[in-house]
């Protein structure tokens, strides 16, 4: 079997080469999000935000709260659990409460969506588009929508977002 690596640096592949032993993960390939797709969901959070009197930092949190998607290991999903006061700020990133017992909080950490690949960011999209339809809020046809999700890596993703 042959490993091809794209993109990667001489000075990444000295590095490479320098260590004793390598650990490698292989998994099926999918596309991350597109720079387009996630312009819009910010788009889309504006939007809901100026709708319910929110801030689109607050909405963002929200609809990943409904729609994020959990970070998983092999075994599936990872809680952590921490005394019940503790400031999960403190941690960094995006916190989804699960459940409390006995003094104690669990939680699993949410990807931002500059993590997601293409078809969760697809997911998260068309939940945020629905929400949006729910308040009355003008979205995208359905075909500019599946194009935005559809595009990686166009170069021309701010003069498009400059037009929404």
């Amino acid at each position: 079997m042959t490993l091809s690596l794209m993109d990667v640096s001489e000075q990444e592949l000295q590095t490479f080469k320098a260590m004793e032993e390598l650990s490698v993960s292989i998994k099926k390939y999918r596309r991350r999000r597109s720079l387009d797709a996630n312009a819009y969901c910010w788009v889309l959070c504006g939007k809901v935000a100026e709708a319910v009197g929110s801030s689109k930092d607050e909405i963002y949190e929200e609809m990943l709260q409904r729609y994020g998607y959990c970070y998983k290991d092999d075994e599936g999903y990872v809680p952590i659990t921490v005394r019940s006061n503790a400031d999960m700020a403190r941690f960094g990133g995006h916190w989804k409460f699960i459940r409390e017992s006995g003094g104690f909080k669990s939680y699993l950490k949410i990807k931002g969506s500059s993590e997601y690949n293409s078809a969760e960011m697809a997911h998260f999209i068309d939940s945020i588009v629905l929400e949006a339809k729910e308040l009355g809020i003008q979205t995208e046809t359905p075909d500019e929508i599946e194009r935005m999700k559809a595009l990686w890596g166009e170069q021309n993703c701010l003069a498009y977002c400059r037009t929404i």
